[in-house]
């Protein structure tokens, strides 16, 4: 199969030169105190004045929107009330992952302190039951006497549910965020902003964000019948909430502007002092580095990063491969000793999270590579018996992010193959890129489904198994309308280019100031150029690599995570671009900057010397003559010295290496064999030639090496390609 390869384009906001945007970066570092590198990051994030920077930085551009401009705001509070002064059974409803855990815990926790009703909460299992609201669940909650259901991160397409629970004599207050469709359940309320009718001025809140808009307003009602001031109760429910409102909004990837930034803004700082144990303990233990040395945990600075990179992922395990009520429960844990278990047990459960995305991710790569077809297709549809529901979400994000398609994960896991129908059901999860509105591309293909819903770049999907080739060829039908060649081009974005010499410790620490980032707010990037790979050191057991980076004058470390370094076609001593992002290390007390590379090539001038070696190898092979000096014709013990060397990367009987990685591996081997480019690349040829070894070209300058280790001897003097290449052989 070809391999998927898009292009990567890197594209910077700024570039110097222009006297008008120089004039204001200029004027804004000059306002704001700022130096003028962070300046251009101001500016390039949308502030083109000095007074709109220090709004920025100063968080004074965003407001909490009223909330009773929310649609349906009103007939929700009063039908909450009601359910609180009548002491009635209330059943808060959420989804499993991060989002539907902070949505559920915030409500519980608010109406709890109400101290009415009799309240619980009810998160569906993941493989069990799966997304959404069911009638089987609605069943258990009528067999406790719950008598009003509010869902939270979920219910905008409950429509057959809500119409049950009614028959129930349940009423139901839906809070959502996800995209409407044009009808909507049938039930007391419905709070959702992005509904046609809301006039609600932002519609990017997580679940988690609506329910915080929802007690807000139900404070708000509160304080008006005590004649306090409704600030003081948006004010409390800030201090008390917004630390989850943060969590669920970083997690859930909705753009960090308007409200969303002032609530992450306020939730992050709660979050560093923060009060509840089980978040506290949470913390601590994903502090994995102190842990594991015995050093008592350092406190750290809380940023949307740690957020999304450190918290999240653990919360979201429980849903993931256990129960999610796990995660509720850790925060709402009441001692120390519980909040510790829990931690304890989510990191626990993430660490086996990420062994059976590991073990899904590979085999979903091997499908890929043997069944896609990248010349027709625009959307990466595979299947498996055997994948575990809760993870093919996280597998779906790293192939898109790895191909620059969409692609849709399905997994029959539980399901009863030979059974057409609902007894062979797969439950689907997708990820998409820009240009492709997943959820209009799965509402082009509603009537191969059973049930679908989400985001733009995000959902999730049941389908029947006999159903797939007919809704892959319908999505990628849809898919070939939507992105064109020139859409699928992935661009990075960069915020300008920088040399060495700038990344300094005060700049480092400068960009701190522009917290928290995320959607919208991104991590500023960089670009640099032409710089030498002094070092290369592989880390994390082979998963990640380190770089010492260097103009001649500074040097850097630089971290690839991500980028084994069997499959990073970089030598020691080649010069390279980076597109970085920059932080701060701190080791053993010591801080020191350090560049976390987003993507590397080599430099243009690499770029040239290697596009003529590749042009010599095949002009030879295609028979032209070359000189004795050139030094093309592989010996014996040139042969034997890239065997063994294969033989020892294979460990068992397979490895991946591109021509540029075996050569340094030789290099690193010192077994003073003088070999180049050209000469590595008949050896191979000629490896496969005899069948040595199995060698196939995955793409480019990347093969996979079968080693025979039960293979006969055979002669290079047999090889016709190396009696051919000795004929080619002249002198001047």
């Amino acid at each position: 199969m070809q391999e998927i390869k898009r292009n990567k384009v890197w594209q910077a906001k700024y570039c110097p030169g222009n006297s008008e945007t120089d004039g204001v970066i200029k004027d804004i570092s000059k306002e704001t105190g700022l130096s003028e590198l962070c300046s251009r990051l101001i500016f390039n994030r949308g502030f083109k004045t000095a007074e709109g920077a220090k709004k920025f930085l100063n968080n004074e551009e965003a407001i909490l929107h009223d909330p009773f401009l929310l649609k349906d705001i009103v007939p929700a509070i009063e039908r909450i009330k009601k359910a609180i002064e009548d002491r009635e059974t209330i059943a808060i409803y959420g989804d499993y992952d991060v989002d539907g855990v902070t949505s559920v815990s915030m409500l519980y926790l608010y109406l709890s302190s109400l101290g009415g009703g009799e309240i619980g909460y009810y998160i569906p299992s993941r493989d069990g039951e799966g997304y959404g609201l069911s009638c089987s669940a609605i069943d258990k909650l009528a067999a406790r006497g719950v008598s009003l259901i509010i869902t939270v991160d979920t219910g905008i397409t409950a429509y057959e549910e809500a119409d049950y629970a009614r028959s129930l004599g349940i009423e139901m207050v839906i809070t959502d965020h996800h995209e409407c469709r044009p009808e909507l359940p049938e039930c007391c309320a419905v709070i959702n902003p992005h509904r046609n009718d809301c006039s609600y001025p932002f519609a990017e809140l997580a679940g988690v964000g609506v329910v915080f808009k929802l007690i807000c307003a139900y404070e708000m009602m509160r304080c008006r019948e005590s004649g306090e001031p409704e600030i003081n109760g948006v004010r409390r429910i800030c201090n008390e909430y917004a630390d989850l409102a943060a969590i669920g909004t970083i997690a859930d990837v909705m753009p960090i502007i308007d409200e969303n930034r002032l609530i992450v803004t306020i939730g992050l700082k709660m979050i560093e002092s923060t009060k509840r144990l089980g978040l506290a303990a949470l913390i601590e233990a994903a502090n994995t580095p102190a842990a594991s040395s015995g050093q008592a945990p350092k406190k750290r600075k809380i940023t949307s990063s740690f957020i999304g990179y450190g918290i999240a992922p653990r919360i979201n395990a429980a849903g993931r491969i256990s129960t999610a009520t796990k995660a509720v429960e850790l925060l709402l844990a009441d001692t120390v000793e519980s909040a510790r278990e829990y931690a304890k047990e989510l990191c626990d459960i993430n660490r086996q999270r990420q062994i059976e995305e590991n073990r899904i991710a590979d085999q979903a790569y091997r499908q890929i590579e043997h069944s896609f077809d990248p010349e027709n297709d625009r959307v990466i549809v595979i299947e498996d018996d055997n994948w575990q529901h809760g993870i093919i979400g996280i597998v779906a994000s790293r192939i898109t992010e790895r191909y620059g398609l969409p692609s849709l994960l399905i997994s029959f896991d539980g399901a009863t193959r030979g059974y057409p129908g609902p007894d062979d059901l797969g439950k689907g999860s997708g990820r998409s890129v820009k240009g492709m509105n997943l959820v209009n591309a799965l509402t082009h293909c509603s009537d191969q489904l059973f049930k679908y819903g989400g985001h733009e770049l995000a959902a999730g999907f049941s389908i029947e198994r006999d159903k797939i080739p007919a809704f892959t060829k319908k999505i990628n039908e849809y898919a070939k309308e939507a992105l064109s060649d020139e859409k699928l081009v992935v661009c990075l974005e960069a915020d300008y280019e920088v040399s060495l010499k700038d990344i300094t410790m005060p700049f480092a620490q400068e960009i701190y100031r522009l917290e928290p980032f995320g959607v919208a707010n991104p991590v500023p990037q960089f670009i640099l150029r032409d710089v030498t790979v002094q070092r290369i050191t592989s880390i994390g057991n082979g998963k990640h690599t380190k770089l010492v980076v260097t103009d001649g004058d500074v040097s850097l470390t630089a971290i690839y995570f991500g980028m084994g370094e069997a499959k990073f076609d970089v030598l020691e001593g080649e010069r390279v671009d980076l597109l970085f992002t920059v932080d701060i290390n701190e080791f053993m007390n010591v801080k020191s900057v350090q560049l976390l590379v987003q993507d590397c090539k080599l430099s243009q001038k690499m770029v040239d010397v290697r596009d003529a070696e590749m042009n010599r190898f095949e002009s030879i092979r295609a028979g032209e003559t070359f000189r004795p000096d050139e030094n093309v014709i592989p010996d014996r013990e040139d042969f034997a010295a890239v065997y063994n060397i294969l033989r020892r990367q294979a460990g068992g009987d397979r490895t991946i290496l591109t021509v540029r990685r075996l050569l340094a591996l030789i290099n690193q081997s010192k077994c003073g064999r003088n070999i180049g480019y050209v000469k590595l690349k008949f050896i191979i040829v000629i490896l496969y030639e005899l069948k040595i070894c199995g060698v196939e070209k995955l793409y480019d300058d990347m093969y996979e090496f079968n080693m025979y280790f039960n293979s006969s001897k055979t002669s290079i003097e047999k090889s016709s390609i190396l009696r051919k290449l000795r004929s080619q052989c002249k002198n001047d």
